[in-house]
């Protein structure tokens, strides 16, 4: 048996996971620190008004009583008996050792007592208050006091929206694909109360319940249809998780899918299909789009072949383009030529005309 043995640390379906932290009774702020330095202030000015100036020694001890009480007090953040009688003892002690200090010190020793009474919370913040380990009341934001020995802040609960990261590891698909899936979820606590005292750790249960949502999720669906309807599976999940988290007091405004990891082998057969798809796609366009054109083409050769007119102005429409174009040799059928003779569109039987008129002249004063 090896008993050097390095336990593995388990995997957590959350990640980032906070450390736990330290259960406490209360927490020392500015406004306790400042009560106590108004106790102990008391204290000493009763000390100095009753009797002879103490010693450098005592004025060490006295000073240092509160201080020690305040750094138990923080080391220590509870109501326990063990702080208690430390404070207890060392204020006897101290009573004992030094002339004249009971006052000093009894006025320390309160004031280190109920320097803790004295919470405050942020706008954000609630505390849940216990009173001899039963629900008493929610605080915040705020000061507010705590009654010594009888109660405790149980928790402290952030009001705000959280957003937390988890994973959901080897999820086989409706298609038998395996597939890692992470996501984050946002949510936020609106009763404090319920969120303590109806589950023993909130966060970590809202959390679970979305990954066993995410899943279900990934193995109801195909793979295809989970990559394509990402936002309608989203809307579900958040739903079902939902259902869970309003009886604790939390809602889950929103789930998003961050990454969708497969196989490599997978990823090229995909890839393959994927512009398999997008090529067939095309050719089922361009096969769409001839239909179309023949169609069209159909419904002008009907009306071509009912106005002989049309039919003459698409032709010199078609001319004229050529034209434009700067062609210097054109090709055209007999029937356009043949029209565009006999009806000398462009004018070129005037022109040829002039020219025989202008010869015909040139010849008769030639011989005059």
């Amino acid at each position: 048996m090896n008993l050097f043995h390095k336990h593995s640390k388990m995997k957590t379906p959350i990640k980032n996971t906070k450390v736990p932290e330290r259960q406490r009774d209360f927490s020392l702020n500015v406004v306790g620190l400042g009560l106590l330095a108004v106790f102990f202030g008391v204290g000493m000015a009763i000390r100095l008004g009753t009797g002879a100036a103490p010693s450098l020694i005592e004025y060490v001890v006295l000073c240092t009583t509160p201080i020690l009480a305040m750094v138990i007090m923080a080391l220590f953040p509870r109501w326990t008996s063990a702080v208690k009688l430390l404070i207890i003892f060392i204020a006897i002690l101290l009573a004992w050792r030094i002339s004249g200090a009971p006052y000093a010190i009894v006025f320390a020793a309160a004031g280190a007592l109920l320097a803790p009474s004295v919470q405050k919370m942020a706008e954000w913040e609630r505390a849940i208050i216990l009173r001899f380990g039963k629900f008493h009341r929610v605080k915040g934001p705020g000061l507010f006091l705590l009654m010594p020995f009888a109660e405790r802040v149980a928790k402290v609960v952030d009001l705000r929206i959280r957003v937390t990261d988890f994973t959901a590891e080897t999820t086989l698909t409706l298609d038998s694909v395996t597939v890692t899936v992470d996501a984050i979820c946002f949510w936020l606590v609106w009763d404090s109360e319920k969120a303590v005292c109806e589950v023993q750790d909130y966060e970590d249960a809202v959390i679970l319940s979305s990954k066993t949502a995410l899943r279900s999720a990934v193995s109801k669906n195909t793979l295809s249809t989970f990559l394509e309807r990402g936002d309608v599976i989203e809307e579900h999940i958040r739903e079902e998780v939902d259902k869970k988290t309003t009886e604790w007091g939390i809602t889950v405004q929103h789930i998003e899918i961050t990454d969708v990891q497969i196989p490599e082998k997978l990823q090229d057969s995909l890839s393959h299909q994927a512009q398999m798809e997008r090529e067939k796609k095309g050719r089922v366009l361009l096969a769409e789009a001839e239909i179309e054109i023949a169609r069209k083409l159909e419904e002008a050769a009907e009306i071509y072949d009912a106005h002989d007119t049309a039919l003459l102005l698409k032709s010199f429409s078609v001319l004229n383009e050529g034209l434009k174009a700067g062609n210097s040799m054109m090709l055209v059928p007999n029937s356009i030529a043949e029209e565009l003779k006999s009806k000398d569109v462009f004018g070129l039987q005037a022109l040829n005309e002039i020219r025989r008129n202008a010869a015909e002249k040139e010849d008769t004063n030639g011989r005059s």
